[in-house]
């Protein structure tokens, strides 16, 4: 029995969250486990209503459960930036969710940006730090609304926190066994001590615990360019939290677009968080149009994460037969299905798996 906590969130969240329990559903009926989950109203909605983010009582209830299911977070009568620290930040720091990890994989049937590439090209995972550089909140202001003001922003990374971000890396990369190869994404030429550090222990334990991965490196820069030029030089890349911040909005333009992305939260040791990377996408809300393809997929990683491996495949290869067969386009409206029967055609697909 699996507890589930599901956070549905704002806007467009509850829509494409509701399809991912279905989803869900249909996987523990196909393949024999059972779970039972429980829903929580954290979001912009209830900020407005007690002005209350996150109440205290919400981390301790939350590490109670296997898995946390988020569908988006952003409303857009409330500031932005405080249900982004309020809610996401504060439950991948308190719940040390220190790995955020993120497929980027081309499916049949989705359309890429990138001329000539196609699904042999596109299939990597993005390891990033997700507690500590320059999210950690380090830094302040001087003289704060003056001409002489000051603004300091510092990336914190600790030994602990590199080593056991690159070990997760190197196992993924030795249990993934696609191409193993583990890529370090960095700026050692600029940022001197910080990038020292990641190599550094990214050489050491990859020369004493993981002989067999072959390691690469590359600067940020150069990781853009050959994420558009050439994606099927990349296996596994990992990186700190600013960089994988950004690559991985990179990578789900590659995929196809946020439609599809999913990714992550992942603390090994504990619960985790599963979430679409697109956010709440207000104007949408209500209309039963937008795609559920990045919510199922995180259900995906979830159950993969849970070691449900007949599940998870199940689940892959229903979004693979919908992806192909079934929708006429990934952007919101224009699917040919509404949110609800998206949902529903890939739950058919896992009960009955398309020869």
């Amino acid at each position: 029995m699996y507890k589930i906590a599901v956070i549905p969130g704002d806007g467009t969240g509850p829509e494409v969250a509701r399809e991912a329990v279905k989803v869900l559903g249909a996987a523990a009926d196909a393949c024999g486990f059972k779970y039972e989950s429980t829903e929580f109203d954290f979001g912009g909605d209830r900020f407005l209503a007690t002005d209350e983010v996150l109440p205290d009582s919400a981390v301790t209830e939350l590490r109670g459960f296997d898995a946390i299911l988020l569908g988006a977070i952003g409303h857009p009568d409330v500031k932005p930036g405080i249900l982004e620290k309020g809610i996401l930040l504060r439950l991948r720091f308190e719940l040390d969710l220190y790995i955020n990890l993120r497929p980027v994989k081309l499916y049949p049937g989705v359309e890429t940006p990138l001329a000539g590439k196609g699904p042999d090209d596109i299939d990597f995972v993005v390891v990033r730090e997700n507690t500590e550089g320059l999210y950690a909140g380090a830094g302040g202001f001087l003289k704060q609304g003056t001409p002489d003001e000051i603004a300091v922003q510092e990336s914190i990374n600790t030994r602990k926190g590199v080593e056991r971000c690159l070990r997760y890396a190197f196992e993924f990369t030795r249990k993934r066994n696609r191409g193993n190869t583990l890529t370090l994404c960095g700026k050692t030429n600029v940022l001197t001590y910080a990038f020292d550090m990641w190599e550094r222990a990214f050489n050491e334990i990859g020369e004493t615990e993981f002989p067999a991965i072959k390691r690469d490196y590359a600067h940020v820069d150069a990781t853009c360019m050959w994420m558009v030029k050439n994606p099927e030089w990349f296996d596994v890349i990992v990186t700190d939290n600013m960089f994988g911040d950004i690559i991985t909005d990179l990578g789900a333009m590659v995929q196809g677009g946020m439609g599809i992305a999913a990714g992550g939260n992942i603390n090994p040791e504990s619960v985790s968080m599963f979430e679409p990377i697109g956010g709440s996408a207000p104007k949408y809300t209500g209309k039963g149009v937008i795609n559920p393809m990045a919510a199922i997929s995180s259900c995906q990683m979830m159950l993969s994460h849970l070691g449900e491996d007949e599940a998870a495949d199940r689940v892959e290869r229903a979004i693979v037969h919908v992806l192909s067969n079934k929708l006429e386009s990934m952007s919101a409206g224009a699917m040919g299905y509404s949110t609800s029967e998206v949902g529903d055609l890939v739950g058919e697909a896992v009960a009955n798996p398309p020869a």
